[in-house]
């Protein structure tokens, strides 16, 4: 007998474990219990329960696991399959689990292959054991930790015997059946998870008759468990190809028997219904299911039913048996939320292609959409976004009709908005998206109620804008994209031409795609076109021709401009480079032609249009063609004419697509094979200006480089050409290098003086009616005959006086010569250098000629003339004078102001009109009493006066008042002062600003001060008060005011001075010419009471010797002003002050005890209404004004009423 001892510490050699309780358990003992059929449940369920309880305990288990892993399976397998009893089934159940969980891979396995074996050695008849075992399977199966499907010793058998149960056994319970379900699918997935290209697919066989039965049992069952075990099995089936294995070998044909030899085959015949329609009436339940589980795993099942091959057809059934409206409430009661959405968006999808079947559904379930798309177009990357946008497209599409015009509204800035957000980078989305986006809104655009959706047009600009975007800045990673972008952008520019859209918001659009192509498009298309496909780089010229072809003139115009500033015809021709296709071809020229036709004229590219088959796609065989005779070739003809515009076109814009040398020899030899022609007019297939334009610019171009040879021979015909020939220098555009050659040439001198001619016509009749090439600037404007006349290295200064001389000759030629004069004029403004070039050649001879032959007759001719000359004499050069004594001439003998002392009608005009200026100028504030802008008469470039009166400028009066003869002088005078009163006065009352340059009051400022010494006491006191009152002004420009310390000013202050101060002088015309100046020192004195050289003239020996010189009788109203300034500045000393006072007291006695101020003699003469003598009303009028200003007197009551102020 063996040592009790030895055996307690040795348990692997004993079946008794011990507990924590203190008890034991006899493992034999248990083994026999469970696994007897006989044994009490009572029994059975207690020992299970302290066999659960005693694996919780970690000793307990440490040595079961060690010392006896295996022994318990047999037992457990066996007591899983001898009881009914569901409570004990579940306490093995849960034993098994346990136990596989925390056990090695052998115990798993062995639990696994033991009930897998048990299955497949069972009878097929059902019970609850049955149910017990496939249940426990499942768990084992669904085990993640282990391989499941490698424990399974006999796999074809135990699936022969899962697929047998399922046939023989589903129909009897529910619960078997979902059991049945769930196994299936999961040896399934294990299978397909292990299998590789040479297995055999265990279930391949029953695959038809399995579908057919899971299908019926899904059809049939209400419960969402074994729904979802069904719909397991049923994906795994469809993933797996059963539904095509299952439409090959036709449900009603070739099926499994059901006797006792299952491996047999038979042709007996099932009765059924098609698989379509049992897929359809199988489903109907599931997706009824209030579980969105059943329901999402439902339309997975859907979406691999009708993703398969060979599916084609089943998505009418199905539409047919209304799962398309199953669907769509489904989505509707979604709440968006995923994954349902995805899944019913994916069905719908497919669904979508029985498209006359889903058109109805489609048109019912459309308001569903709304919300999904909303939802799914924040979501970056959503899977659905193209999908929905595609049903809400083929709504569009198929369904108009149900469309509102809100619903439009929504889409397209929801549409516009995920291209925004993509562009932005706040979501991702799909190639598939991208297209259906763009589609969807050119679909809006082709509704007919698209005019009347608000804002749409603001989405499409967004749209077209950021579609253009994501291409440009993905191209690389989605180059389809941009084909979908360029038809967006198409669509987009033609909807904005519509006939039916006008308005400033199709403008706005208009406007915002070309700056798309100018900004974002044509720039980067330039720069990476080697990388494009040719599809690509077809579609973008395809769009561009598109845009020039719109009927839209301004916008094409627009266009074009854009596409040359690119260099586009070289970059065309790099295009045929890379892509020398027929159709490439074809476009390129097509827009070559559509450009001319814009830039040059109507039909000005139409032999393009024509020749476009024919021309060749190298810039070298392009140009090949014009060595070529063509006279009897009228192909060739046709080619060398588009060959001829082409270059034309492209110089214009400095688009070199070809070397110069080669281009020049070419054009050559184009002129020498087709002299014969060209001498007897026989070629008009381009212009003969074109020609001459071309030629010159290269030949200008060969000049710039010193190394491009030319030929003689071809220059000779071309002056002959030239010189013969009738040509219009206006009616082509030209290149300014060809201008410059054209004007450099001595050989057609004479033909060149007839274009400036007509040139000269042009610009004077009707402005500048020529346009220009604005990126070069050099066409044919007066600004480019201006820099051509400012030149030396040319004709043009030449010819114009060579024109003007030849006109002066020749009789009743005053228009043609006022158009010279007038342009000449024009091109001295423009160009102030011009007037050397001018003078020396000899315009001072033709503008003498003109005031000799036309002197006063003609005062049009008079006042243009009269421009030219100041013009040029203050533009001119005084080296370009000196030795032209015509100059001396025409400065003598031209009319001046000077002349009214001779007695000419000009002068006596002037005066009278400068006399109605005056009593206009004065009556204006009762007249119309605060309409008048005064400020306008200070500087007119500001603007007029808003009432047609007689008004000149404060300027002007200024050069009368320096220039005129005496009464002009005179009369001028007051009539500024009065402006400048009223000025003054508008300033004080309004608190208006002055809006006149610091320049424009030097220049007043500077003839007022030269006029204050002036020998006539009035026009020196009317300068004097205007001065003044200029210096007076608060808001007079402070390097105005720096400069009165350094010029006339101080001459003024000085010799004021002077003459009061020194004994000599004081004597000599004392009592009159020190009142303008002391105006003036008063002014000063107020503006600048600081000032440091005000100081040293009046110092206090100036101020005394002033004092001393006062007499009694000598004291003026001026004086007495003078002296309260001084004080008020605080340049009087006590002592001066104390013998003012006496001189004034004096001053107060003489007056009052000599009293001789008499009553003034009246000298007015009474005159008619209408004088005859013009001379005396003159008079008459300038003795009114003289009397009304008071600027003469000097009473002994304006002496004394200062001195008492």
């Amino acid at each position: 007998m063996p040592n009790l001892d030895y055996l307690l510490t040795r348990p692997q050699l004993f079946l008794v474990l011990e507990t924590l309780e203190g008890g034991s358990i006899c493992l034999l003992c248990l083994s026999n219990l469970i696994s007897n059929p006989r044994s009490p449940t009572v029994h059975v369920s207690y020992a299970l329960s302290q066999l659960s309880q005693a694996i919780s305990q970690a000793p307990f288990l440490h040595d079961l696991l060690i010392y006896h892993p295996h022994f318990l399976v047999s037992p457990l397998v066996d007591a899983l399959s001898s009881f009914d009893d569901e409570p004990i089934a579940r306490q093995v159940t849960d034993l098994v689990s346990q136990l596989s969980n925390i056990a090695d891979d052998s115990v798993y396995g062995e639990f696994l292959d033991r009930i897998a074996s048990r299955l497949s050695s069972s009878t097929l008849a059902w019970s609850c054991r049955q149910v017990y075992t496939l249940h426990c399977l499942g768990i084992l199966l669904s085990h993640q930790k282990y391989d499941p499907y490698h424990h399974i010793s006999d796999k074809e058998a135990f699936i022969f015997n899962l697929v047998a149960v399922f046939f023989i056994l589903a129909e009897n319970s529910e619960e078997i059946r979902g059991e049945i379900f769930f196994v299936l699918y999961k040896t399934s997935m294990l299978q397909y998870a292990k299998e590789d290209n040479d297995t055999i697919d265990p279930l391949f066989p029953y695959s038809p008759k399995l579908l057919h039965l899971s299908l019926e049992a899904l059809m049939k069952t209400e419960s969402d468990d074994v729904r979802l075990n069904c719909l397991a099995l049923l994906i795994v089936l469809a993933q797996r190809g059963s539904f095509e294995n299952a439409c090959k070998h036709n449900m009603n044909s070739e099926v499994f028997c059901q006797d006792d030899n299952f491996k047999q085959t038979t042709d007996q015949v099932i009765d059924g219904p098609p698989l379509n329609f049992l897929f359809a009436e199988a489903i109907k339940g599931p997706l009824l299911s209030s579980d969105s589980e059943v329901q999402v795993r439902t339309l997975d099942l859907i979406f691999l039913y009708l993703s398969r091959d060979g599916s084609s057809g089943n998505e009418k059934a199905l539409v047919e048996e209304n799962i398309a409206d199953y669907v769509f409430e489904i989505l509707r009661l979604s709440g968006c939320k995923d994954p349902i959405v995805t899944s019913c968006l994916q069905v719908l999808d497919l669904l979508s292609k029985a498209e006359h079947a889903f058109r109805q559904r489609l048109a019912i379930g459309f308001a569903t959409l709304f919300p999904v798309l909303y939802y799914v177009a924040g979501v970056p990357f959503h899977p659905v976004q193209a999908p929905t946008l595609k049903l809400i497209w083929k709504c569009f599409s198929h369904c108009p009709g149900i469309v509102s015009t809100s619903h439009l509204e929504e889409i397209s800035f929801t549409v516009s908005g995920m291209l925004r957000k993509y562009t932005n980078g706040e979501i991702g989305m799909l190639p598939e998206t991208f297209s259906m986006a763009c589609s969807i809104l050119v679909a809006i655009m082709k509704f007919p109620s698209s005019p009347g959706i608000s804002n749409f047009t603001t989405a499409v600009q967004e749209a077209s804008k950021h579609a253009i975007l994501i291409c440009t800045s993905n191209h690389g990673k989605y180059p389809i994209l941009f084909m979908h972008s360029l038809y967006l952008l198409k669509e987009a520019y033609a909807y904005s031409c519509q006939k039916d859209s006008t308005g400033s918001i199709q403008m706005e659009l208009r406007n915002c795609i070309l700056s798309v192509c100018k900004t974002n498009l044509l720039p980067w298309f330039v720069k990476v076109v080697n990388e494009m496909e040719e599809d690509i780089v077809f579609g973008v010229l395809e769009t561009c021709h598109l845009i020039l072809l719109q009927d839209s003139y301004i916008h094409a115009v627009e266009f074009a401009n854009i596409l040359v500033t690119l260099s586009w015809f070289c970059f065309s021709f790099g295009c045929l480079g890379l892509f020398p296709t027929e159709r490439m071809k074809w476009i390129v020229y097509q827009i070559f032609s559509s450009i001319l036709d814009i830039l040059l004229g109507n039909e000005f590219g139409k032999p393009i249009r024509d020749a476009a088959l024919h021309l060749p796609s190298d810039p070298t065989d392009f140009l090949f063609l014009l060595g070529q005779k063509s006279s009897n070739n009228l192909e060739l003809l046709s080619c060398q004419s588009a060959v001829l515009l082409v270059l034309y076109t492209s110089s214009l814009y400095d688009d070199w697509f070809a070397d110069e040398k080669l281009v020049l020899a070419s054009v050559e030899q184009y002129i020498l094979v087709n002299s014969g022609e060209f001498l007897y007019e026989a070629v008009d297939s381009v212009p003969m200006e074109l020609l001459i334009n071309l030629y010159s610019l290269y030949r200008g171009l060969a000049k710039m480089s010193y190394q491009i040879p030319y030929s003689p021979e071809a220059e000779r015909i071309m002056f002959h050409l030239i010189n013969e020939n009738k040509w219009d220098l206006s009616s082509a555009r030209i290149h300014f290098k060809s201008m410059k050659w054209l004007f450099q040439q001595e050989k057609i001198c004479k033909p060149l003086s007839c274009q400036i001619l007509k040139l000269c016509q042009c610009f004077y009749l009707y402005g500048n009616p020529i346009l220009m090439h604005e990126s070069s600037g050099k066409n044919i404007d007066i600004r480019t005959i201006a820099e051509l006349a400012a030149s030396e290295d040319n004709f043009v200064a030449t010819l114009l006086v060579y024109v003007l001389k030849e006109l002066v000759e020749e009789d009743d030629q005053k228009p043609v010569i006022i158009s010279v004069l007038g342009t000449i004029a024009m091109i001295i403004n423009i160009f102030p250098a011009a007037a050397d070039q001018l003078c020396l050649h000899g315009i001072s001879t033709a503008i003498q000629s003109l005031f000799y032959h036309f002197g006063h007759s003609s005062p049009e001719m008079f006042m243009v003339v009269s421009r030219l000359t100041f013009g040029i004499l203050h533009s001119v050069h005084s080296v370009s004078l000196s030795e032209d004594k015509a100059w001396l001439a025409i400065t003598m003998k031209g009319p001046a102001l000077i002349d009214h002392e001779e007695g000419t009608k000009t002068g006596e005009i002037l005066l009278f009109v400068l006399v109605l200026h005056f009593f206009s100028v004065r009556s204006m504030p009762a007249v119309l009493p605060g309409m008048v802008d005064w400020l306008c008469f200070l500087d007119q470039a500001n603007g007029l006066p808003p009432f047609s009166f007689i008004s000149i400028c404060c300027k002007d009066l200024c050069r009368l008042i320096h220039f005129g003869s005496s009464p002009i002088k005179l009369v001028a005078s007051y009539c500024l002062l009065e402006l400048l009163t009223r000025i003054s006065k508008q300033q004080t009352e309004k608190s208006d600003q002055l809006t006149c340059s610091t320049k424009w009051l030097l220049s007043i400022t500077a003839v007022l001060e030269g006029l204050v010494f002036c020998s006539d006491i009035n026009v020196a006191l009317n300068c004097s008060f205007s001065l003044s009152m200029i210096l007076g002004w608060d808001k007079l420009d402070i390097e105005l005011r720096a400069k009165q310390g350094k010029n006339w000013c101080r001459l003024i202050v000085e010799e004021l001075a002077i003459s009061l101060a020194v004994p000599s002088l004081a004597s000599k015309s004392f009592m009159i010419h020190h009142k303008p100046a002391v105006h003036v020192v008063v002014a000063l004195l107020k503006l600048q009471k600081d000032s440091d050289w005000l100081h040293s003239v009046f110092d206090d020996s100036c101020i005394g010797g002033i004092i001393k010189n006062l007499s009694a009788s000598n004291v003026s109203s001026e004086i007495v002003l003078l002296f309260k300034e001084l004080l008020n500045a605080g340049y009087l000393k006590d002592e001066h002050i104390a013998s003012l006072s006496r001189v004034f007291q004096a001053c107060r006695k003489f007056w009052y005890t000599n009293d001789s101020q008499g009553a003034k003699e009246e000298h007015m003469e009474k005159v008619m209404a209408i004088p005859e003598d013009t001379a005396i009303a003159c008079q008459f009028l300038m003795k009114i004004i003289s009397s009304q200003t008071c600027l003469d007197k000097d009473s002994r009551d304006c002496t004394l009423k200062a001195i008492d102020c």
